[in-house]
């Protein structure tokens, strides 16, 4: 029996009165619209848009549970175009009736920052978990689980604890960059940043981003935070799952005294680990002693240092055979603008005795992020491939690449949107992933604040916008035609 004491208690009610958790249904669909750095020149924004379903260190957003022929899926919203209040939504396509719900409104996170958007996953009884993210330690995170099987009419707190460093239960109510996996019978791994300030290295007004994992059997009951890397100021890791096994692709930031780090990002490495976290071992098997804390170790993947490039992760992917693969962007700097391109799109393929090292395309802008795609020989990759109406802003007009040689080469196979008025941006990649609703994302102006939409695509291209006024709990989606 878990005995957990009064405070706990009563700091667990405080936060899920804070949540207050809505079981609310909206009026439609609609997005967050987020910017951030102000950048005072033609650009605006070091980055900005309609960012629903940012960041790439969040996932997923959408998950098929062929036990009902639904995907469930959940986003960054607001409750009307003229709203920053960042609401938590879930809602699902059916795919036998071709009708999508009405979302749920779950909760208002209590900010504007599109850093907090939810991730959901399924367990293997069926019920919907939706985990609020924080961005640093200023607001708490949350936990939540529907009240019943592949239902998103009602959901409940979860009261969640962790074992802290002195083996006492305390509340798990802060968590940022969560990426979260479910194994049958074993339960939750869940990656995730915490923020650590080390002042004898690198002073007090300098938090480093700590990348760690936490697993759970119940989603309510979880271990101590495992910290996989603490390089320098610290990481951001996009990570991927094939059968029993979990993988992270992730930067570092590097010590600067000038400037802030975390703008700095380069480097790319991969850990992986097939036992439920009880071991970490390199793509080609080496095992690691964790946490990494030298710039140069076994699971460096790339080194982008040496050549000035900034690294940006998008997706991280498996082959046949179970090896990685990884979606990058590389760039000459941080700021928006033609000065810092080209704005390169790679692979990284674990060969089985080496990395493979290939280029994909080019974008404008280092948060174009893609979503990448296996399925037998052909690779394909959906991203923000061409310039949008606000160019070398974040996202543009989404096209579908593909590769028959292993990633070696690739080419333009279709445009999936054309002719929009705002850019699209952060296609993502549901689990378990159905051709019928095969990427998820959401529109933006780049520019300047404006309405958001979402949207979601087929296998073959064809594009439908959720609704964004809905007068039943059930609609058909919207047709977008290619102009």
């Amino acid at each position: 029996m878990i005995r957990i004491s009064l405070t706990v208690f009563c700091l667990l009610t405080a936060l899920t009165n804070y949540a207050q958790t809505l079981n609310q249904k909206a009026s439609g669909y609609r997005g967050i619209w987020y910017f951030i750095g102000p950048t005072k020149n033609e650009y605006a924004y070091k980055y900005s848009g309609g960012l629903g379903t940012y960041p790439a260190n969040h996932y997923p957003f959408s998950v098929y549970a062929s036990a009902v022929n639904r995907t469930f899926f959940c986003y960054g919203g607001v409750t009307d175009s003229s709203s920053r209040d960042l609401c938590h939504m879930v809602g699902y396509y059916d795919h036998k009736t071709g009708l999508v719900s009405r979302p749920t409104l779950l909760l208002k996170k209590g900010t504007d920052d599109a850093h907090d958007n939810p991730v959901i996953q399924l367990d293997e009884q069926g019920y919907v978990w939706v985990f609020s993210t924080s961005h640093g330690t200023e607001r708490p995170s949350f936990i939540h689980r529907s009240r019943k099987p592949y239902d998103i009419s009602q959901f409940e707190s979860i009261p969640a604890t962790r074992l802290d460093n002195k083996g006492q239960r305390i509340p798990f109510d802060n968590f940022s960059y969560l990426q979260t996996y479910y194994q049958p019978g074993q339960g939750f791994l869940n990656l995730m940043t915490h923020y650590d300030r080390d002042v004898l290295v690198y002073g007090a007004n300098k938090p480093r981003r700590t990348i760690s994992f936490i697993t759970s059997p119940d989603g309510t009951t979880w271990s101590a935070w495992q910290d996989l890397a603490i390089i320098e100021e610290g990481h951001y890791q996009t990570s991927g799952q094939w059968k029993n096994k979990v993988g992270s692709a992730f930067n570092y930031h590097p010590n600067t005294k000038v400037g802030a780090g975390l703008d700095y990002r380069t480097n790319v490495y991969y850990v992986e680990t097939d036992d439920f976290g009880k071991t970490w071992h390199t793509a080609g098997g080496e095992s690691l002693k964790l946490p990494l804390a030298e710039v140069n170790n076994p699971a460096l993947v790339k080194d982008y240092k040496s050549l000035g490039l900034n690294v940006y992760i998008s997706d991280v992917n498996y082959d046949g055979a179970g090896r990685p693969i990884i979606l990058y962007i590389t760039s000459k700097g941080p700021e928006p603008g033609p000065a810092n391109g080209p704005f390169g799109w790679h692979i990284a393929h674990w060969t089985g005795s080496q990395w493979g090292i290939y280029d994909v395309t080019q974008s404008d802008h280092n948060y174009d992020m893609g979503s990448l795609y296996v399925e037998g020989n052909i690779w394909r990759i959906i991203g923000p491939a061409e310039a949008g109406p606000q160019p070398y802003g974040t996202g543009g007009n989404l096209v579908l690449l593909e590769s028959r040689d292993g990633g070696k080469s690739w080419k333009s196979a279709k445009a999936i949107t054309a002719s929009t008025v705002r850019n699209q941006t952060y296609p993502r990649r549901p689990v378990a992933v159905h051709p019928d609703f095969y990427a998820f994302w959401a529109d933006g102006n780049a520019r300047q604040p404006s309405a958001s939409f979402l949207y979601f695509c087929n296998q073959a291209g064809d594009v439908f916008q959720l609704p964004a006024v809905m007068k039943a709990d059930l609609e058909k989606p919207i047709p977008v035609k290619k102009k």
